[in-house]
């Protein structure tokens, strides 16, 4: 299947465009649920842009009846998204020696974005999953976070050869997503953004909303 990468020239050559939203508590409000899997000391993975965050309660209002979004992370400090991006680029190098940097950057980046664009760092994505009423989560094929290796390429969010329930668990999540004006990576069915670079590539957009942020918190309510 065929995705435009993080890595890609075109996404880096958006120009940026920053509108200035602050980045807000997911948990201001109590709508959303909140997962700690990737916490971290000061609670940045915990904040949004202002309008993305706005954007995810209307999506989440659009799912079927019964279901909720469970946020896993939005906000990573560009130190963190270097941090993942050599991790992971230093796995693949271990396993694939042979490979060209040209090669090894687009590899990574189907799993970890390059740090200079990265959405996370702009407060401008969300890694999220389907949960019930009580909170369990959904059969999406793979967890949150599934590796291309580790999933065999299920991560992908078209992927072939997964399970009727999992399919349909993804588009609930991509209709009600898509609605709201955010955009999928599509090697990672749980990342969705809007207002970054690769958002406005998708969506035929001349800048980008969001630059890197800095984290300065503010609770909308």
């Amino acid at each position: 299947m065929s995705v435009v990468l993080m890595s890609d020239p075109r996404v880096a050559a958006i120009p940026v465009v920053e509108n200035g939203e602050p980045l807000v508590d997911v948990r201001a409000d109590g709508q959303l649920l909140l997962d700690d899997r990737r916490a971290d000391p000061a609670y940045a993975f915990a904040h949004l842009r202002s309008g993305v965050l706005d954007r995810l309660l209307h999506a989440q209002s659009l799912l079927p009846d019964g279901l909720r979004f469970l946020v896993v992370e939005g906000f990573r400090p560009p130190a963190l998204q270097q941090r993942y991006f050599e991790e992971y680029a230093a796995e693949l190098r271990a396993a694939h020696a042979d490979w060209p940097a040209e090669e090894l950057r687009a590899k990574a980046s189907r799993y970890v974005s390059p740090p200079e664009i990265a959405p996370h760092s702009a407060g401008a994505a969300v890694d999220l999953t389907l949960v019930t009423a009580d909170g369990t989560e959904l059969d999406m094929g793979t967890r949150v976070n599934a590796s291309p290796e580790e999933s065999a390429g299920a991560c992908y969010t078209l992927a072939d050869g997964l399970s009727h329930q999992a399919r349909l668990h993804r588009s609930a999540l991509s209709r009600a997503l898509t609605a709201a004006g955010l955009v999928n990576y599509g090697t990672e069915w749980w990342h969705w953004s809007f207002g970054d670079r690769y958002w406005a590539l998708m969506t035929s957009q001349p800048a980008a909303l969001y630059g890197p942020a800095s984290q300065h918190p503010i609770n909308r309510r």
